[in-house]
């Protein structure tokens, strides 16, 4: 059987959506709204941006996850979240945090505001080393890290560049593909 390769599935940068450093919150609502638009009846709809810096290098990806901890700026007290999310935290100590942290106790108040005045490269967090996959490696080892990470999507990288975005979606499609081939 074949190899298949993170670079057979990835979606490379010139056909994903990015968008600037410099911009505001609302003008990422813009963007992802806009490629949801033009996407529709072709595939899975993006759930990301990828956010490139002055020199129009990828520095990271704005998703659903980074947008909504943006409009609560208290989640910015906490060291790292992704890191506490692996750890299976309770409901009940989840809500103590909601509670002690007053974390959206005017969660829409602002809205607005804090679209318009939010840049995206104070939301964007450079990736992990987990969120990031070589071009060159086996989908194999792409799928753990999708699993490991509890990620929807990784960054694919030739070298130091970030070249394009494995996501999960094409991953798991490619493997119903595989599955409904075999002979059983």
């Amino acid at each position: 059987m074949e190899t298949i390769k993170v670079k057979d599935l990835m979606v490379p940068l010139d056909k994903y959506l990015t968008i600037s450093e410099d911009a505001t919150l609302f003008e990422a609502v813009l963007a992802l709204e806009q490629a949801r638009k033009a996407n529709e009846g072709e595939g899975y709809p993006k759930r990301a941006l990828l956010v490139r810096d002055k020199s129009g290098k990828v520095i990271g990806k704005l998703g659903f996850l980074n947008f909504l901890r943006s409009l609560e700026p208290k989640y910015g007290e906490f060291d790292d979240l992704r890191k506490l999310s692996g750890f299976g935290l309770s409901a009940e100590f989840l809500k103590t945090m909601l509670d002690k942290f007053e974390l959206w106790k005017a969660p829409l108040d602002r809205l607005c505001e804090k679209a318009a005045d939010v840049k995206v490269k104070t939301v964007v967090t450079a990736p992990m080393e987990n969120e990031v996959i070589d071009q060159e490696a086996s989908l194999d080892r792409a799928v753990h890290h999708l699993i490991m990470g509890h990620y929807e999507s990784l960054l694919v990288t030739s070298g130091n560049d970030i070249v394009g975005i494995l996501r999960l979606c094409d991953v798991v499609d490619e493997i119903f593909t595989r599955i409904k081939a075999c002979k059983i």
